[in-house]
């Protein structure tokens, strides 16, 4: 993992963290307990902070970033980000799922427990309302009352802490950085 102050202000950490030894985290930038940020993700605090709540991951190749002069990221407790997603000068609220590939740009707020589905670009400023489905370039809103997905969402929060969980007990495995590591897997 990289882990780099920026402009006086460096990364702080809750207890239980898992960052991802190709994971990327700079400046104004703070993770609360038992977050897990996977491979290849960046948080970028350069410009504005970033703050990440309690029990949130942060999938692999997820870019998250800010803008100024008024547009911190902010993602609440429970929040699934998933694999490639952006977001950028945005907030999103509790247990909401912003899915593989999609974009949140300045200014957009995701609702509590709401869901952007995989692709989905949600627009500067857009308000997504709690509990409903977005879809869409741009995303517009689908449906509400969303049941199964929550449970989905939810199942997914409690898995990702348990993974987080074993990769954090995995101390006797290690990185295989070069050939002559693997050699001995062939």
């Amino acid at each position: 993992m990289r882990i780099r102050p920026f402009a006086g202000k460096s990364p702080r950490f809750g207890q239980r963290v898992f960052v991802a030894s190709t994971a990327v985290v700079v400046g104004d930038v703070e993770l609360g307990d038992d977050v897990s940020i996977w491979y290849g993700a960046v948080l970028r605090g350069d410009l504005k902070e970033i703050r990440i709540g309690p029990r949130t991951n942060i999938q692999d190749n997820a870019v998250i970033h800010v803008d100024e002069p008024d547009f911190p990221t902010l993602v609440a407790e429970d929040v699934t980000v998933g694999h490639s997603a952006i977001l950028h000068g945005c907030r999103v609220e509790r247990g909401a799922l912003v899915g593989m590939h999609a974009t949140v740009l300045n200014g957009a707020v995701i609702g509590e427990e709401a869901v952007v589905a995989a692709g989905a670009l949600v627009p500067p400023g857009m308000v997504v309302p709690p509990r409903t489905l977005v879809a869409g370039v741009p995303a517009t809103v689908r449906r509400e009352g969303l049941a199964e997905e929550l449970d989905h969402t939810r199942r997914g929060v409690r898995g990702y802490l348990e993974l987080k969980g074993r990769y954090l007990a995995a101390d006797d495995e290690r990185e295989l950085d070069d050939a002559a590591d693997w050699a001995g897997y062939a």
